[in-house]
């Protein structure tokens, strides 16, 4: 294998799939990534035999044709410390592969291509086309409230939920929901997988590569789903990921329906109060209490050093007085990701979870749990 390319070219696809390999890896072949260079075009794959990323080039001039396996991590250093401007000469000689450009010369130890684990997937079932944006703006709608960890494996990533033309995104860890939803432009039938977190966590990293979508930022990602994969294709980058297998527990009981207290206030006034108070609040527990009347909401934080900090908010309430606390932080998640001037927050009592909503976008629901004492 032998092929000439240029550093610009070659350095942003190779981190972009180096960014799935794992530092602390049981097999030495999974530290590598698979370099094929056939048919006028360069490939470049990662996996942590979870995820795995491919990435295809065909700005590249190759001399040889041919596979290998070469430490992804090393071969990033040392394209990134050359010049914007330099051209690599790339070769395979026996169990090495040469990189070069002008008097620089390196040798990395490379591994038989053969070796190299590839996320097995089945026969192809539902196969659905979106607008990458689209798909952008429904993971981060819904991504920040997947638990990480947790012993309920089908909280530790975000639900697909397909039902004809709709498409539902949906992700809590018991404590917060968020849910959105948005229109395809063709039918499909009622489908429901459990992307896991590091599949959600790198697709959101490549639709939020402008250079991936040709800085246009329009260009479909066309996704294949079974019981046990996804496949999604974006331009000359494929993301392969296992799935999470076990069925997802019915979200829609966990939305509040009969709130009798509603508050509408300034999205950006409530948030800065709650970032300020916050900064004395409990460090364990991250807890804020509220309080709500016709005309303003309380903000109040203390902490074990008995350290304090309170604000006051105008509001437009109606219900009777309430007193409620939650965790700061989930509040300002969801306040992150609601885009317009207000924000809509129905209560039922202190002990109730509270809906979250944007009055200018009726396809996203936040939910909340108060923290009961």
């Amino acid at each position: 294998m032998k092929f000439s390319i240029n550093r610009e070219v070659l350095l942003h696809p190779l981190q972009l799939v180096s960014s799935v390999v794992e530092r602390r890896q049981v097999q030495p072949v999974l530290s590598n990534l698979l370099m094929v260079a056939n048919d006028g075009e360069l490939s470049l794959t990662a996996t942590d035999q979870e995820v795995e990323l491919t990435v295809r080039i065909s700005d590249v001039n190759i001399i040889d044709p041919g596979e290998t396996t070469v430490p992804a991590r090393k071969l990033v250093d040392i394209c990134r410390s050359m010049s914007d401007s330099a051209t690599l000469t790339i070769s395979q000689e026996s169990k090495k592969l040469s990189v070069g450009s002008g008097r620089f010369r390196s040798h990395l130890v490379t591994l038989p291509a053969i070796d190299f684990p590839n996320v097995e997937t089945s026969e192809v079932g539902v196969q659905l086309k979106i607008d990458s944006m689209q798909l952008l703006k429904l993971l981060d709608k819904t991504s920040f409230a997947m638990a990480q960890q947790d012993v309920r494996i089908f909280f530790n990533g975000v639900l697909l939920d397909l039902d004809g033309s709709r498409i539902r995104m949906v992700a809590t860890n018991g404590q917060r929901l968020a849910t959105t939803q948005g229109d395809l432009e063709t039918s499909h039938e009622a489908t429901q997988i459990i992307i896991p977190r590091k599949g959600v966590n790198e697709l959101v990293r490549l639709l939020n590569d402008s250079r991936l979508l040709g800085g246009s930022g329009k260009n479909d990602a066309v996704l294949w789903f079974t019981d046990n994969h996804l496949r999604v294709v974006i331009g000359q980058t494929e993301l392969i990921t296992k799935l999470i297998d076990g069925t997802y527990p019915d979200y829609t009981v966990a939305i509040p329906r009969e709130n009798d207290k509603t508050c509408l206030v300034n999205r950006i006034e409530v948030r800065d109060a709650l970032q300020r108070t916050a900064i004395l609040s409990n460090e364990t527990f991250r807890d804020v209490r509220l309080s709500l009347d016709e005309l303003k909401l309380f903000v109040h934080t203390n902490n074990p050093l008995q350290e304090e900090a309170e604000e006051e908010v105008s509001i437009d309430f109606e219900g009777e007085d309430l007193v409620i606390n939650f965790n700061v932080d989930y509040l300002l998640n969801v306040l992150a990701k609601i885009e317009g001037e207000q924000v809509k927050m129905e209560f039922s009592d202190e002990k109730s979870p509270c809906v979250l909503t944007d009055p200018e976008d009726s396809d996203s629901i936040f939910v909340v749990s108060s923290m009961k004492y």
